[in-house]
């Protein structure tokens, strides 16, 4: 079992805190391209286009948003975990 010295549980934490800040950004900007998306299928449907495939788009795109803030809950977990190793009165 490995031994982390307090310096290293900060460098740890800071790391994790780093990733969840691009998490949170690479989510809002992955549901913005989904209204985006959304957007141009009502388009295409307004003009009579066959949107099926863009419709699939759509889906796929959720389906990954689903899976990115899975990502980010457990980025969340090991920031808490981190920080009561680093202030366990915290």
């Amino acid at each position: 079992m490995a031994i982390f010295s307090l310096a290293e549980r900060i460098a740890q934490l800071n790391t994790e805190l780093r990733l969840l800040v691009k998490a949170e950004q690479d989510i809002e900007s992955g549901w913005q391209r989904v209204r985006d998306q959304e957007d141009r299928v009502r388009a295409l449907m307004a003009g009579g286009h066959d949107t099926s495939q863009a419709e699939r788009l759509v889906d796929l795109l959720k389906q990954t948003l689903v899976e990115w803030e899975r990502h980010r809950t457990l980025i969340e977990q090991h920031v808490t975990y981190l920080q009561r190793e680093v202030d366990p009165q915290a």
